[in-house]
């Protein structure tokens, strides 16, 4: 995957599922991630969760946990997240082959990125593609 250089990324999408087990379970499996850790609670809720993609983190959850996050992120909908890959395509048949909704095939961007949309089961949208600006030092 792009940039697995290691290190700590200073930014964490966190997504909240109603079902995490599954949602973890399409992430690694059909979009590419890998688990770093998983914590669950005696209830067989996910507390927290880190999967890896790249040199960057989602953090995942269960809905319903407790908590001030909790209660803030309850009435939020679905959210987007875009992803760097090193190749598209290849990436995208993996979702396919997984039965991912795709709401847009790998296509080329007029600004030089080649990028896919699929939606996960929860209804968040994921972009993945090849656009990754570079950060002034």
């Amino acid at each position: 995957m792009a940039g697995t250089s290691g290190g700590r990324p200073s930014m964490y999408p966190t997504l909240l599922y109603v079902d995490a087990k599954a949602a973890i379970k399409q992430l690694t499996q059909a979009l590419g991630f890998t688990e770093l850790s998983v914590y669950e609670g005696e209830d067989g809720k996910v507390l927290h969760s880190e999967l890896v993609q790249g040199n960057g983190v989602v953090m995942v959850s269960s809905k319903g946990r407790g908590g001030l996050f909790d209660a803030a992120m309850k009435s939020a909908g679905p959210c987007g997240v875009y992803v760097v890959v090193d190749d598209v395509d290849v990436h995208h048949q993996r979702a396919v082959d997984h039965g991912v909704e795709i709401l847009m095939p790998p296509t080329d961007q007029d600004y030089g990125s080649r990028d896919y949309i699929a939606r996960d089961a929860e209804g968040n949208i994921w972009s993945f593609g090849t656009y990754a600006p570079e950060i002034p030092a």
